[in-house]
């Protein structure tokens, strides 16, 4: 019993993700927090589709716990569900790419 003292408790999300409108070529950032550290399988999505770090993609985490994702320089057809797993943790939220009634 004394080993239960010890247990260490499953992470939640402090900080879900925030539905997000951008307009197009701009940049689309959604954050979430995790209580603690050292969750496994993180992993964002877009529409269902796994996203991966890259030049348009950008991932990172700030100590484990604050996990973020830029989609840079977005296009319409980039509006649809953004979803953040971490282990058995779920956040998702909207994003919607806007386009500009101006002719540039």
């Amino acid at each position: 019993l004394l080993l239960l003292c010890y247990t260490e408790e499953a992470a939640v999300i402090v900080s879900g993700l925030k539905n997000t409108d951008v307009f197009v070529g701009e940049s689309a950032t959604f954050t979430c927090e995790l209580s603690h550290p050292g969750v496994k399988n993180v992993q964002w999505w877009l529409d269902g589709s796994p996203l991966h770090n890259n030049f348009v993609t950008e991932i990172s985490d700030q100590d484990g716990i604050i996990h973020t994702l830029t989609l840079n320089d977005v296009a319409c057809h980039d509006s649809g569900t953004v979803t953040f797993r971490a282990g058995s943790l779920i956040s998702s939220a909207k994003l919607l790419v806007k386009g500009t009634s101006l002719l540039e």
